[in-house]
Formats: C-alpha cells, structure tokens, sequence
C-alpha cells in the first residue's frame, strides 16, 4: 500500500513540474521559481505536505545537481579549466570579500557570536552552482565569451567550500585547530587527486567508459560520476566539484555523445532538485525574518553583480556581457542550506536557519528572473545613454545662423591669378 501512495505522489510530482515547466515555456519565463513555489506548497507547513516520497525526493535531488554540474563540465578542456583559474584568482578573493562580509555582519549586528557570523558568512557567499548551471543552460548561454568567466568563479567558489566547510564544522564542534587543520588536510588532498587525474590522465577515463552501445556508455558515465562525487562528498568536498571536473575529463565526440544521453535524466532531477529546495522550507518560519533576509538579499544582488561584472571585464567582455555575468551568479540555493542546516543543528542561534531559507529563496528565485532581464536592460541602458550623449553633443546650425560666404573675386583673364576687384 506504501508503494502505491509513493507512485502517486511521484507522479503527481513529475506531472505538476511538467505543468509548470508548460507554463514557463509559454511566458517565455523561467520554470525555476516556479518549481520552488511548488516545493513551498508541498513541504512542510505548505498546504498538501508529501507523506512517503521525501526520501526519493531528496536522493532525486543530489543527483540532479551532480548531473546540472558533469554537464557544464563536458563544455570545456581542462587546458581551459586551468588558465581560467590562473586568472580568476584575484576575482576570486574579491568575491569571497564582497559577499562573505554582510553575513557575518549581519550576524555580528544580531548578536549571535563569532562562530555564527562564520556560518552566516558562507551563507551570503557561496552562489548555487545549480541553479546557476540551469539558468545558464535554458538561456542559451554557454556559448557566450563571459560563460568561462563566470564559471570559473563557481569552481572557485567550490573550492573555497571545500576548505570552508571542515573548518565550519570543526568550530561547530568545538574541535579546535588542530582537528580543522586534519579535516582540511584531507579535503586538500582529494581534490588534488580528482584534478590530478582529470587533468593528466582524461585519456584514460575516456577509454574506460567508451562504449560502441549508448546504453553501457549511459550506464558507465552515470555510475562513474555519481561514485566520484559521492567519494568527494564522503571527504569533506563539495559533490559538485567531483562531478565538474568528471565532466573536464571527458572531451570530443564522447563529451557530446555523453552529453546527450544525459541531458533528459539531468533536466528531470534538476526540477526535483527545486521541488526539494522548497519541501524544507515551512512558509510559517518566514515572516519574523523576511526583512533582515530581504535586506541581505539586495545586499547579496549588488555584490554579486558587481563580482560578475570584475570578472566579465577583466575577461574583456562587453557591458552587456558582465551584466550578464553578474545576474548568472546572483542565485543561492544548495550549499546555502546545507550551512545553515550544519549551523543549527549545532546549537546555534535558532533564527538562523529560517533567516537562511528566506535569504536563499528570495535570491533563488530573484536570480533566474534577473538573468532573464539583463539583455533587455542592457539595451535599454545603451539607448538611454546613446540619448544623452545626443543631446550633449551642439545643435546644429540653421542656415540664419550660417555666416554667407565672402565673394571672390573674380579672375584676372589676362594674367591667370586671383586678384582683388578694383573699386567701381
């Protein structure tokens, strides 16, 4: 009977997204706030809770972001992968600067203590990789000349949570120095030896999962991509980040073959990744803090414009670009939550975690539908600015303003100069 109730509600899931992902294609809009609107209406404190699928939900979910992220990977070379992170160093620090800071002011300010202004730091840092993969997807994006920009920031981003979260949780633990600097060590080395064998030996990954058959070749890239990430997640490192560079390792006609066997599975549970965003996050909690989470949510959408648009014009993009590149990174989401869910559980401060749900959702719907916006605004900007340097420029003259020309005099026939006319 629980497996029929199960079928149901997976069903009526997968039809409602359908639906939905309908609607956004004929607003020409994207599904995402849709599909998080949804997950508000079906979790709990929502107005038809799910009783039997949450589990399926979730695994659903950590699967579409590990997919959301192999396929973005299968766009670039690892040559790529390493001189975008060369350069994207110094953007790097200026995002961590820029959008750390107002979370752990924020927490400072509300009187919750140093170890939650660290967890509230990472909160308004880190983007979702996720929803940031998808926008970019439906947009038509990844081709653009700012998309290696802005997702070298992501990995950059990840990394940073790779060293970011051991840390986290040692303070959360009361571990001390020397139990983070251990938790550290080992996230280190794992993500030395994901890059180093995605880098240097992508070879021989690809012909270890090529395949005559598309139905082994599905089989074998699926399973090895969900097995490194969930090793990387196993060590302290972001999922994401082992998928990412699975996807860096594959290259050629096998990337676009992978890419297409892969791309229905990854489209449906990115939309079940969304639907579980909004199942954790009961309406009722929102209120009390939806003005410290709206505030930190314009906050957030400054600076990472601002990030995006460093980041765009150092790469020599053109305005229209960086404002894309800023939008793409406004979105928060999976990583989000995981630390405020870390941080809670710990014993701090209660108001954190809804204050995080409500900053997350706002930006993770306030993102895509920025995204959306930007080359119109763009536009838009050129015109006005086309306008007024119209009207700077002088006005031109009339012809009553126009001085006549003075008359000239007429040649001498006889010598062949111009001399000056002689007095009647």
């Amino acid at each position: 009977m629980e497996s029929a109730v199960q079928l149901i509600e997976l069903g009526a899931i997968i039809l409602a997204l359908g639906l939905l992902g309908a609607v956004s294609v004929r607003f020409s809009i994207s599904p995402i706030p849709l599909y998080l609107i949804a997950g508000l209406a079906f979790g709990s404190g929502g107005i038809l809770p799910l009783t039997t699928s949450e589990d399926f939900v979730s695994i659903g979910a950590e699967v579409g972001v590990i997919l959301l992220l192999f396929t973005l990977g299968l766009e670039y070379t690892a040559d790529e992968l390493v001189g975008t992170l060369r350069t994207s160093a110094p953007v790097g620090l200026a995002d961590l600067a820029l959008n750390a800071a107002p979370g752990a002011i924020a927490a400072l300010l509300l009187g919750w203590g140093p170890v939650a202004a660290v967890a509230m730091a990472g909160v308004t840092y880190v983007t979702s990789s996720g929803i940031t993969a998808k926008v970019i997807g439906d947009l038509g994006w990844l081709g653009n000349r700012e998309t290696p920009a802005v997702l070298s920031i992501l990995v950059f981003e990840d990394l940073t949570m790779a060293a970011y979260l051991p840390i986290l949780t040692a303070l959360l633990a009361g571990a001390g120095l020397l139990g983070g600097a251990a938790a550290l060590a080992i996230a280190a080395a794992t993500i030395t030896a994901i890059l180093y064998i995605a880098l240097r030996h992508g070879a021989l990954v690809e012909r270890f999962v090529a395949s005559p058959s598309e139905e082994v070749l599905l089989l074998k890239v699926l399973g090895l991509t969900l097995l490194v990430a969930g090793i990387a997640q196993q060590l302290q490192v972001s999922a994401a980040v082992g998928a990412f560079l699975v996807g860096i390792a594959l290259s050629g006609s096998l990337a676009h073959t992978a890419q297409k066997l892969l791309t229905p599975l990854r489209d449906l549970f990115a939309a079940v990744f969304f639907v579980f965003f909004g199942l954790h996050t009961d309406p009722g909690d929102l209120p009390p803090v939806l003005a410290v989470a709206a505030l930190l949510a314009a906050t957030g959408i400054l600076t990472k414009l601002a990030t995006g648009w460093i980041a765009a014009r150092r790469a020599g993009i053109a305005p229209t670009g960086r404002l894309r590149a800023g939008t793409a990174l406004v979105p928060r989401g999976e990583f989000n939550i995981v630390i405020a869910g870390l941080a809670v559980s710990a014993g701090t401060n209660p108001r954190l975690g809804p204050l995080a749900a409500a900053y997350v959702l706002i930006l993770a719907v306030a993102g895509p539908v920025l995204a959306r916006g930007a080359e119109p605004l763009a536009t838009r900007l050129r015109t006005r600015r086309a306008a007024r340097l119209r009207t700077r420029r002088p006005a031109p003259q009339t012809d009553d303003d126009v001085p006549l020309p003075a008359a000239r005099p007429a040649p001498d026939t006889t010598t062949g100069h111009h001399d000056a006319a002689e007095p009647a």
